[in-house]
């Protein structure tokens, strides 16, 4: 391969994670282009005016048909628990499906229905990470096939419900539409009578029976009926059926899910503006969609902000206590993991409400009057706070995402000055009011904003970075929509008056975009302080501190001299990392003090964003899977680790027979079993090479590094080391990992000589096993059982691509058949063992990355700086 070649591939896996955002950001900028075209004629006051004037008894029936959508949404939870055969609490159910849909619907599927909301409201009940995926892949197959039945269904009824936006005559319509439905009702009910399997993104889905197949139908058939209606009601009278009308929804529902815009935004509003007939006013149409938006979507989401501050205040005061209370407990407790993201989306709506105020002339008489009255440096003062103050918050929510103490303060600062702001610009009492409620449920959260960090440490990920550019173009498009009728000219710069909106509209904009970059570009372009030498001598005594301090053993592999160490702020924690191309991969969890994992964790994370490189968390267990969903990181099995609980272990009884039979036999053949503890003899070391150097000879690649052990002299000297003699000589070896807390005990490095005796092995394990015992540990890991037998072929999942290139390697050093065979005679707990990735990272270049780590190990004793650099702390 050339050069050139190798540069355009890495440019490729550059740009390919960002295709589906620009694919995203290209979709909404058609549907809000088509969008503008189609609201050419409208004034904004005019949307304003039908809105408020609409009736009241309108709005309470679409905020009652928006109660029962929500409310048959529960049901495919409900329905999920019961495909899974899982019992929970109806409070629980109906609690955690709301908050979960009510911040999906509004904040986008993304961080939400990924993984973090469910896991955090059902694990806390105890359900498995795989319960929990089966629950969200459910919903989504659910609503797939349900919206596509219905939508096509109501098309067959009333065909040409789309006929101007379709090049197709009524009759093939119907008869596409007809065929759509039978042949869906077909799959689902000939999957639910063989019951079969389908796959999903690698998981595999058996087909639900047919009674909750039909009710989980149902209850799809009635959220998409409440749904629109709740739009229906909303929109002006026409002769448009509700039956046509129900095939424009669905329509435009599918269109904003494919697209990925959250909610949907602007491809909804395109699809059902252009759909409606010529007789129905634009301007009318757009007071009905932003009422539905209000409505359907806000609402929900204010509600369900509000539940979550009750929630908060009331596990801060703990005073409240009663049945109910009692049986949401394990669900308040899971709050706490939503609070991040709800309250950045709320500073980011605060945020991007409070710029557009200052852009938008008065849309009231009452406010046109109290302008008149209002003294010019006020209101030319009003106007330019409300920008800065709306700029400050869409820096401060990324604060806010990120946990950051500091967030929250500067949070309850914004909010203050952009009441006084909004009072200010017109005596803006309706924006007074909603920032004003963001204050109160913002007031009872400080305890879930604890990180003590840097603002905006990774302000310019790719992600952010599309966020920040699409609030500023919405403001932007929002200026030029209330100003359209105003001509361009450079005067209106300098014109200065009570009644001259557009001119105070530019310079807050101009303001408000200047406060934004600069705040971006003052903590983007701050110098780097992070830097990825190896460990000196000094370091790694602190680091061996650090590992004898905790219960997890496999923390030595820290001390090999080979990884970098990013040590916590007060030096008690610590976490293992090296650089491989663009992936910064931390090996297992961090260790040391309980209170500082989280804290680390994120640092190393934001730190890997800032240097645009992607964060890998390698070899952790099930125990920080909340943090990594938090993160927005994605899960891939690797395999699972044996681990023999110690506390009765023996070999006695029928149980044990075969160990015992085994053991037995060995020490008649003369196999004798010993732990030597350092110092050790001189003699000691020069045999075990020599073991080492002919073992390394029968396999391939050599010695291994990053998470494989390695024989070093200097290692190895410091730890304990269990031999096997026969007949007097060492014919067998393996360096042990254990911590002062002698919470758990595991193996670093075995190897054995070629013409072992027969059983040699199974006695290693058993005699270390029943010394750990004696000695006291808890537990004993065997290691680690990689996926054996996948083939990364086109087609697989990924996680299945994953497992075979790590099988693969591991089968070049070590001969993994049969490993976990071996391994189960001990009749071990098997744990899930997991990689932490980036969820559109390409998982193939992750595992290559990965394998190369583990093929090289670097010197032991460099001190030398790795190639990787970093730009931003």
């Amino acid at each position: 391969m050339t050069e050139d070649t190798r540069t355009d591939l890495s440019l490729i896996q550059r740009i390919k994670p960002l295709v589906p955002w620009i694919i995203t950001a290209g979709l909404f900028a058609a549907g809000a282009f088509a969008l503008h075209h189609l609201l050419a004629s409208v004034d904004l006051k005019q949307v304003a005016t039908l809105a408020r004037s609409t009736p009241l008894q309108v709005l309470l029936l679409a905020v009652l048909t928006t109660f029962g959508s929500y409310v048959t949404l529960v049901g495919y939870d409900w329905s999920a628990l019961r495909y899974i055969d899982k019992d929970l609490p109806a409070p629980v159910i109906a609690l955690g499906s709301f908050l979960g849909y009510a911040m999906g619907n509004t904040i986008g599927a993304g961080p939400i229905t990924g993984g973090a909301v469910r896991y955090r409201v059902y694990s806390a009940l105890g359900l498995s990470a795989q319960d929990i995926a089966a629950i969200a892949a459910f919903a989504s197959v659910a609503f797939g096939f349900g919206a596509t039945i219905i939508g096509f269904g109501a098309l067959a009824f009333h065909p040409l419900a789309l006929g101007h936006l379709l090049p197709f005559g009524g009759g093939t319509i119907r008869a596409v539409s007809l065929t759509v439905v039978i042949g869906s009702l077909a799959l689902l009910f000939y999957l639910s009578a063989k019951g079969a399997q389908i796959s999903l993104r690698g998981m595999h889905l058996k087909a639900p029976e047919p009674r909750l197949l039909a009710a989980q139908f149902l209850f799809t058939a009635l959220d998409l009926l409440l749904a629109a209606l709740t739009l229906y009601v909303l929109l002006p009278p026409s002769d448009l059926h509700f039956a046509t009308f129900l095939a424009v929804y669905a329509a435009a529902i599918m269109a904003g899910v494919i697209s990925h815009v959250p909610g949907g935004v602007g491809v909804l509003e395109t699809v059902v503006i252009a759909a409606l007939p010529a007789s129905v006013p634009v301007a009318e149409a757009a007071a009905g969609l932003l009422l539905y938006r209000v409505i359907y979507y806000l609402l929900p989401f204010g509600v369900a902000l509000i539940l979550m501050a009750l929630t908060e205040a009331r596990m801060a005061s703990d005073r409240i206590k009663g049945p109910l209370l009692t049986s949401l407990a394990p669900l308040n407790r899971s709050i706490g993991a939503l609070v991040p993201v709800a309250m950045a989306a709320m500073m980011l709506a605060s945020g991007a409400v409070l710029m557009m105020s200052a852009l938008v002339p008065p849309t009231s008489e009452l406010a046109e009057q109290l302008e008149l009255w209002t003294p010019l440096a006020v209101i030319e003062g009003g106007a330019l706070l409300s920008s800065i103050f709306g700029a400050a918050m869409l820096v401060i929510a990324h604060g806010l995402l990120r946990r950051v103490a500091g967030a929250w303060w500067l949070a309850m600062l914004a909010l203050v000055g952009g009441i006084g702001a909004s009072l200010a610009n017109g005596l803006d009492i309706e924006r007074a009011v909603f920032l004003g409620i963001a204050l109160l449920i913002l007031w009872p959260m400080k305890r879930e904003f604890f990180r003590a960090t840097r603002l905006t440490r990774d302000v310019f990920s790719g992600r952010w970075s599309l966020m920040m550019l699409a609030i500023m173009t919405a403001v932007l498009a929002v200026f030029f929509f209330a100003h359209k009728a105003t001509p361009y000219a450079h005067d209106l710069w300098w014109q200065f008056a009570v009644d001259q909106n557009a001119p105070r509209a530019l310079r807050a904009a101009l303001v408000g975009m200047v406060a934004l970059s600069l705040s971006l570009m003052v903590f983007a372009l701050r110098p780097g302080r992070m830097t990825h030498a190896l460990p000196t001598a000094a370091e790694l005594e602190q680091a061996r501190a650090i590992v004898m301090s905790q219960s997890h053993p496999d923390a030595n592999i820290a001390l090999t001299g080979d990884k970098c160490l990013m040590l916590s702020e007060t030096g008690r924690s610590a976490l293992m990392y090296r650089i491989q191309g663009r992936s910064w991969i931390a090996l297992h969890e961090p260790f040391g003090d309980p209170s500082e994992i989280e804290q680390l964790a994120w640092d190393f994370h934001d730190a890997a964003y800032a240097a645009n490189a992607r964060p890998v968390f390698y070899s952790v267990g099930v125990d920080l899977i909340p943090l990594w969903l938090e993160m927005g990181l994605a899960l891939v099995k690797m395999g699972e680790e044996a681990v023999v609980p110690l506390r009765d272990f023996s070999l006695d009884g029928p149980a044990r027979k075969r160990l015992r039979t085994n053991n037995n036999r060995a020490q008649r053949d003369g196999l004798r079993f010993e732990v030597l503890q350092p110092p050790f003899a001189e003699d000691l070391m020069p045999t075990l090479r020599e073991i080492s150097d002919a073992w390394l000879k029968t396999k391939s690649g050599g010695e291994k590094g990053f998470s494989v052990g390695a024989f070093d002299e200097g290692v190895l000297s410091r730890a304990p080391i269990a031999i096997v003699r026969h007949e007097d000589r060492i014919v067998a070896f393996a360096s042990l990992w254990q911590t002062d807390l002698k919470q758990a005990a595991t193996i670093d490095l075995m190897r054995h000589v070629d013409n072992a005796p027969s059983g040699m092995m199974e006695f290693l394990f058993t005699e270390l096993l029943l010394h750990s015992a004696r000695e006291g540990y808890a537990e004993f890991s065997l290691g680690n059982a990689p996926l054996a037998g996948l083939e990364a072929r086109r087609g697989a999942s990924l996680s299945t691509r994953l497992g075979a290139l790590v099988y693969r390697h591991g089968r070049q050093f070590y001969n993994f058949e049969g490993l976990r065979a071996f391994k189960d005679k001990f009749d071990p707990d098997w744990r899930p063992v997991y990689v932490a990735i980036p969820p559109r990272a390409n998982i193939l270049v992750v595992a290559t990355d990965v394998v190369s780590l583990i093929g090289k190990s670097a010197p032991r004793d460099t001190k030398a700086p790795m190639t990787a650099t970093v730009t931003s702390s």
